[in-house]
């Protein structure tokens, strides 16, 4: 988009104050968004130029409540999964015939998971000032992922475009890669 064009949308439109939030893709032809202090964002859809604030709500598509996680619950939550996922990811390379060249590496809150140059890699890494897990898979793409607690279970890691838990994209891609081997990530740790 050109700058005359936004030039001329800023000179149609009064600036208002927005709340300091986060900005999600729009599926209503956002354009451009730009952050233009700490308080106001521009977006631009369809060539009009709009004010819009993005906030992020606390219930998911399945209708269940984000919890709010502090600090201590959000590294201990991490870490446990990071560690059960290594481990697991462990087990499931030493028994993979079909895998030549993996590798399983885990530090400093990283977990990367190469499957060899056929499947290529996958790289889990918690974000701690947004207290997600950003999973990047090589069939699917970048992912990131909030702990979202349940009534009835400890919580999961949820996708929220889709309400698909980490657990369950896991099992389902690499299901593909490993035929014929038994694959259970609902086992692990908010892995249901």
């Amino acid at each position: 988009m050109s700058s005359l064009v936004i030039l001329r949308a800023l000179k149609r439109i009064r600036i208002t104050q927005v709340p300091r939030t986060f900005v999600k893709s729009q599926p209503d032809g956002l354009m451009y968004v730009r952050r233009l202090s700490s308080k106001y964002f521009l977006s631009i859809c369809h060539g009009r130029a709009t004010f819009r604030t993005y906030a992020s709500t606390n219930e998911n598509k399945e209708g269940t409540n984000e919890s709010t996680l502090d600090s201590i619950k959000y590294e201990r939550v991490c870490s446990e999964t990071l560690d059960a996922l290594c481990d697991y990811f462990e087990e499931l390379i030493e028994n993979a015939k079909t895998l030549s060249s993996s590798d399983v590496a885990y530090g400093d809150g990283v977990l990367t998971v190469k499957l060899g140059p056929e499947y290529g890699t996958y790289v889990i890494n918690r974000q701690t000032p947004n207290k997600q897990i950003w999973l990047s898979s090589p069939t699917s793409g970048p992912k990131r992922y909030d702990f979202v607690a349940t009534s009835s279970q400890s919580g999961r890691w949820i996708y929220k475009h889709n309400g698909e838990s980490m657990h369950e994209l896991l099992q389902r891609e690499l299901q593909e890669i490993l035929r014929g081997q038994h694959i259970d990530f609902s086992k692990l740790p908010y892995g249901r």
